[in-house]
């Protein structure tokens, strides 16, 4: 079986970029704040930036090894590479573009563009461009796809249905492929699997519901959208972990833990109300209510330094307003712990 094989390391400007990671038949994302060394990767495997030592191998063939000296030029990788900004040569045709890449006559029926065939990429839109870039990647029929940010140049309402698009493509290719971008709700509408890249170290590299539910860190807790209230945990006799917040408020969960935590709550385990409910085993955070955003049919609540989200009937049946002083309440079970070291 096909597959990609990274194990490199790479000086950049302000830290160490060192990566380890097999890609197989599988999308894989990276993910991370900006100038975390995402780009870089893919540009090392392209043969567009050269580590300093380490082993870059596709299949059984190597590209890049620097024990035995072997570095191929990036023509000679059997790379399809789709850059953020799609790169296309704005004089040349989409039949032009596409076929820079090799024969991508199929791939224009294939990917939906061959009705624009005579049309230059000035004329497109974001999505069409990236359309073409991508028939133009694929038509060097590589050994894997790499795409830089490949949503990032879409608004949000095109960017919804090109990404299950692109989630189609990617599955049916079957092509090892790696992705990057700096949002985790792309990532995990993509890839098979996602690594959490932070100052060039790979942080996590689960399945998208895994790093939800097991974060490894505080960032990965973060990242990943759920909130991550910081606090002191103490043992009880009891089994369960009480967690006390800067602000003196206290929390229990399930988790063992002693020392300096992050306490990681998802907002859809949150619920809300006007009045504390009265169940000793539930957290409650009582709070004013710092803004209301709605979410397709859901509505998403900040108080008290957490996010609860809620269904649009409940904020209603609430009477939820910014303001307001608000209950939220999560389950001892819900409250997982992070060790802050």
């Amino acid at each position: 079986m096909d597959s990609l094989r990274l194990d490199f390391a790479l000086p950049l400007r302000s830290f160490r970029l060192e990566l380890a990671l097999e890609v197989g038949r599988e999308t894989v994302a990276l993910v991370g704040p900006s100038g975390a060394g995402k780009t870089t990767v893919l540009r090392a495997i392209a043969g567009l930036a050269r580590p300093e030592r380490g082993l870059v191998r596709c299949g059984g063939e190597t590209w890049f090894d620097s024990a035995a000296q072997v570095d191929l030029r990036p023509e000679q990788r059997s790379v399809g590479f789709v850059f953020q900004d799609y790169a296309l040569f704005p004089h040349l045709t989409v039949r032009e573009n596409v076929r820079f890449g090799g024969d991508g006559e199929g791939l224009l029926d294939r990917l939906g563009i061959a009705h624009l065939a005579g049309v230059k990429p000035a004329q497109l839109s974001a999505g069409e461009r990236q359309r073409v870039a991508l028939a133009r990647a694929l038509a060097r029929d590589p050994s894997v796809l790499l795409l830089d940010e490949p949503l990032s140049a879409l608004d949000a309402h095109t960017r919804a249905s090109v990404r299950a698009e692109l989630h189609g493509l990617l599955h049916d290719l079957g092509l090892p492929a790696l992705l990057v971008t700096h949002d985790y709700a792309d990532a995990a509408a993509l890839a098979d699997r996602v690594g959490v890249l932070v100052d060039g170290q790979l942080v996590q590299v689960d399945r998208p519901e895994q790093l939800i539910a097991e974060p490894a860190s505080p960032f990965v807790a973060d990242f990943t959208g759920v909130n991550l209230l910081v606090g002191t945990a103490k043992p009880r006799v009891d089994g369960l972990t009480e967690v006390e917040l800067a602000d003196g408020t206290r929390l229990l969960s399930t988790d063992r833990a002693d020392g300096k935590v992050g306490a990681v709550v998802y907002p859809w385990e949150i619920a809300l109300s006007r009045e504390p409910p009265g169940d000793s085993a539930l957290n409650h955070l009582q709070a004013a209510i710092a803004s209301l955003v709605p979410v397709g049919n859901r509505v998403r609540v900040s108080l008290g330094g957490v996010t609860a989200e809620v269904t649009a009937a409940s904020a209603d049946r609430l009477g939820l307003r910014v303001g307001d002083t608000t209950v939220a309440t999560f389950k001892a079970t819900g409250t997982r712990l992070v060790p802050l070291g």
